[in-house]
């Protein structure tokens, strides 16, 4: 065997001159790295700032060639001819054969028997081959394509060759699955690949599946890559009590790294056309979206139809920004009505409107904000809509570990208003003013801690209601006038953790044992004639009974507290992994002092004791585990709340989830407050065969307490159910069918059904129920995985 190297003076100087030559992304220029800028924080799924890290090579003319055979005869410098495993590689590409004549002059390369060309991790093959090494342009009979590190494959009578990047191939059958037997294809007169656009476009095709054809078209695109490109996107198609036929069809834009826009025109048998889009940005310093709909005189409601939505941040350096997020729609029915298949959007009842500019820094951040909510009533159980914050004027400063010391304040300046419901302003408009500065001092020891806390909570307000107590909407006549509060707030943290060795199920294990003590004084300010803007009562849990205060939200009212939090957990831990197998915890709050403080209408508590709060979970197996919360009253003797769960996943794509949950009405003895929760839940992904895949869910609620009459909204009914079919294909395909009905109202509800055929490196035609199963069904997995990314060393040779 004969190896020859032909490398010029010039290649050599070309080498050094490209050593080191990378093109880098903007925000490295100027010797900043990327990672130091604000923009890194920016993302944007599928978008990117900069095309990314490339090689510049040498000038195409001075390449340096490698060539080897069984035998080699001419002149290096001119004609050379290459017999028996003959190749001539170069940095850009490689080309085999039985027999190959090359001319370094020109770079011609003639290739007789068995030709092989790759590129980029795409390999060609034929039985003869014409090419220039240079222009990387000919022609090849009969070729055999493996279409980069995606997988694709494809057929044709003959391809000629343009250039690196551009080839047209005659009578093709074109495929992205990888098996040996697609499942399908497409068959078309010809095909223009053009790899840097990452385009094909076949022309008069059609698109074949288990050798049926199932589309024509043309003009049909496909990309090359797994990146993104322009063209139509696979429709979507279903059918719902609300739309009716459902279908839609989105056309993609890639117009830069980037940003892009997709156009979305929608048909509904029950409305009529409508068109949405959505457009994408992303920059250095700033990203967003611009997204909406409109359907002109839907035929069921009678009007005009639209959506939009407009979001956006921009980082201007030295810490400030500004961003906002903007939402609108025609109609309070407009989700319950339009809500897209398999996403369950009618549940939407807040649209914010913000807008916001502010500064950050080690220790400091404020902001100045408007932030406004557009409510969308449901006319059978109608809510009363929150204030609106305009503007509201934030401060925190905060220094931990400052000499042992974790020092901080916050501070908000609130105009406070309450948009117009039922004809009517209700309740107080106004200013708030509250700062909140506090000081620790975390003692923090090997098995032990204690953590002593002090701060001021002062807030003022400058209210017009239109009553002198504003809880009595009697009166007409404005009222205005001032008031203040101030409220020394003191707690101690502390707590211990000890360990041992042991066993559970059999196995090593080390169980912990975490007592923990919550001091809490907080002497009584009466509170009575002050608002209430955003402040209501927290439900009792585990984390809220280690909290500062008993409501949430802001800090309309602040409860007077003289009590003490006792808990005790304990924990086995895998000796060997550190895996928790189980956990049990159970707390009470005891209370040295009555309950003063209280919102409009709720009952004041007078008991020593909280409820009893329990939870346990336990990974009863490696494949079984459970989970269980509760709260019992001792007074009443009954469970004020209580989940229990359990999930069983014996093996993969196969689980099984179970869960209870009960809530007393009313909550909290507060008049107004929602009623309670009687559900049993039920969802599970289970293999009939090797195939086939049954997927499913149900929320069942029952009456929420046998004492409410108020009326049908509170009778036993299916609140969700899901219920489909997935089909796992021999190769590079599956088909779904999934029924889902829901509530979108108090007393309404909407029943679609939508299928999908996802072709493995095509897409997927119709509707894609994954986010909906994944979102619905615990440790739901996909039947079909997607194909591993490949590299441009995928079929390196």
């Amino acid at each position: 065997m004969i190896r020859w190297l032909i490398l010029s003076a010039l290649s050599v100087a070309g080498a050094a001159q490209a050593q080191g030559s990378q093109d880098v992304a903007p925000a490295q220029k100027g010797g900043k790295p990327a990672s130091s800028t604000a923009a890194s924080a920016l993302e944007m799924p599928g978008l990117r700032t900069s095309p990314g890290l490339r090689v510049r090579h040498f000038p195409d003319e001075q390449i340096p060639a490698y060539m080897e055979a069984d035998d080699i005869s001419g002149d290096p410098s001119s004609e050379i001819l290459l017999k028996g495993n003959a190749q001539v590689r170069r940095v850009d590409g490689v080309v085999k054969g039985d027999s190959i004549h090359y001319s370094n002059e020109t770079g011609d390369v003639d290739v007789k028997g068995n030709a092989r060309i790759m590129r980029d991790a795409t390999l060609v093959t034929g039985p003869s081959a014409r090419l220039n090494m240079n222009t990387y342009s000919g022609e090849i009979d009969k070729p055999n394509f493996w279409i980069g590190a995606s997988g694709g494959t494809a057929r044709a009578d003959h391809a000629d060759i343009f250039s690196r990047s551009q080839m047209r191939l005659t009578q093709v059958t074109y495929s992205g699955c990888p098996c040996e037997k697609p499942s399908w294809y497409i068959k078309a007169n010809s095909v223009d690949l053009d790899f840097d656009e990452n385009e094909g476009v076949a022309r008069s095709g059609v698109l074949y599946f288990k050798d049926v054809p199932i589309l024509a078209s043309p003009y049909l695109t496909f990309p090359i890559r797994k990146e993104r490109k322009s063209g139509f996107l696979l429709p979507t198609y279903g059918s719902s009590s609300k739309t009716g036929l459902d279908i839609s069809v989105p056309y993609y834009f890639n117009l830069a790294p980037n940003y892009d826009a997709t156009l979305i025109t929608r048909y509904m048998g029950k409305r009529g056309l409508q068109l949405g889009g959505e457009f994408r940005y992303l920059g250095e310093t700033h990203v967003g979206s611009v997204s909406g709909t409109y359907l002109p005189s839907d035929r069921d409601a009678g009007f005009d139809r639209y959506m939009y939505r407009l979001t956006h941040r921009q980082y201007f350096g030295g810490g400030f920004y500004a961003d906002w997020d903007i939402n609108g729609v025609s109609d309070d029915n407009y989700y319950r009505d339009m809500t897209t298949l398999g996403l369950n959007t009618a549940s939407t009842t807040y649209l914010p409107r913000q807008g916001r500019v502010g500064w950050s820094s080690n220790y400091w951040q404020t902001y100045v904000q408007v932030y406004k909510y557009r409510t969308l009533q449901d006319p059978d159980a109608p809510i009363v809509p929150p204030y609106d914050k305009e503007p509201e004027i934030f401060l925190q400063g905060a220094r931990y570990d400052w000499n042992g010391f974790d020092v901080r304040m916050d501070s908000t300046a609130v105009r406070f208003r309450r948009p117009l419901f039922q004809g009517n302003r209700v309740g107080p408009e106004g200013d708030r003013l509250q700062a909140y500065p506090t000081i620790a001092f975390p003692i923090v020891r090997a098995g032990w801690y204690i953590t002593p806390k002090a701060g001021l909570n002062y807030t003022q307000y400058s209210t017009s209601w239109y009553n002198t107590d504003w809880n009595q909407l009697g009166s007409t006549a404005p009222y205005r006038g001032t008031d203040s509060r101030t409220v020394p707030i003191f707690s101690l943290d502390a707590g211990m953790t000890f360990e041992r060795p042991t066993t559970l199920f059999g196995k090593e294990s080390t169980q912990t044992l975490e007592p923990r003590l919550y001091y809490l004084r907080v002497p009584y300010r009466k509170q009575d004639t002050l608002p209430v803007y955003d402040t209501s009562l927290a439900d009792f849990s585990f984390e809220q009974a280690f909290q500062e205060n008993i409501y949430t939200g802001g800090w309309d009212r602040i409860a007077n507290a003289n009590q003490l939090t006792a808990a005790l957990t304990t924990r086995w831990l895998d000796a060997n992994t550190g895996f928790q197998r189980a956990a049990l915890s159970v707390a009470q709050r005891l209370y040295f002092e009555d309950q003063r403080v209280t919102l409009p209408g709720e009952t004041p508590r007078e008991n020593v004791r909280s409820d009893f709060l329990v939870g346990a979970s336990a990974a009863l197996t490696d494949t079984l585990s459970t989970d269980i919360a509760a709260q019992y009253n001792p007074y009443d003797n009954n469970w004020s709340r209580g989940l229990v769960s359990a999930r069983w996943s014996p093996q993969r794509q196969t689980t099984v989830a179970v869960a209870y949950r009960y809530q007393r009405d009313p909550v909290n003895n507060i008049a107004y407050a929602p009623r309670g929760q009687n559900q049993v839940t039920l969802a599970l992904q289970w293999p009939f065969s090797n195939r086939w895949y049954g997927v499913g869910r149900i929320d069942y609620a029952f009456h929420s307490d046998p004492g409410y009459t108020g009326g049908d909204s509170n009778a036993p009914r299916v609140t969700q159910a899901i219920a489909g079919l997935e089909y796992k294909g021999d190769c590079c395909w599956t088909g779904r069918v999934v029924f889902q009905r829901y509530a979108v109202a108090a007393n309404d509800t909407n029943t679609a059904v939508f299928f999908q055929l996802e072709l493995t490196g095509l897409g997927a035609l119709g509707t894609d129920p994954l986010k909906l199963l994944d979102k619905s069904i615990p440790g739901y997995q996909p039947v079909s995985q997607p194909a591993s990314a490949g590299t441009t060393f995928e079929r390196y040779e």
